[in-house]
């Protein structure tokens, strides 16, 4: 039985995105498609997984640099099996606990200045006066600390 390939619109429709966004995927890579003989996209029908997998990804916070790394280790450029999710995911693991701690830390600095009630540069504790945290490094760097 031959394999129907899916029009651009189908796919966006499909995995609930636009199709700027799937030019977008392709133009970075991340997904292929086929050209047919009036010369518009056709995909496989795998790409579905695919593009689903980039979108779990980025709700994850993982860029599409690293999910283009992470699909470039999977051979012939093949859509993710349930095996490949999991080894995807668990190597993502660590940098979204990474994230979380941040976060955590960033809601309890930012609560602890505002629950003060007049926000008071005496004890907020991401003022930065006169910029003496310039000398531990550039940006954030109260921020920063674990």
């Amino acid at each position: 039985m031959k394999q129907v390939d899916l029009t651009v619109g189908r796919v966006a429709e499909r995995c609930g995105v636009k199709v700027s966004t799937l030019h977008f995927y392709e133009e970075k890579g991340l997904i292929h498609s086929s050209r047919n003989q009036g010369n518009q996209r056709r995909y496989k029908k795998d790409v579905l997984r695919r593009v689903s997998l980039i979108k779990a990804a980025q709700k994850m916070g993982v860029s599409l640099e690293e999910i283009k790394s992470a699909l470039a280790t999977l051979p012939e450029n093949r859509t993710p099996t349930n095996e490949d999710w999991a080894a995807l995911a668990s190597h993502w693991k660590q940098g979204l606990n990474e994230r979380i701690q941040y976060l955590e830390n960033l809601r309890d600095l930012l609560t602890g200045c505002i629950g003060c009630g007049c926000l008071s540069m005496g004890n907020c504790p991401i003022y930065n006066e006169n910029d003496k945290l310039s000398e531990q490094g550039p940006g954030p760097v109260l921020l920063d600390k674990k």
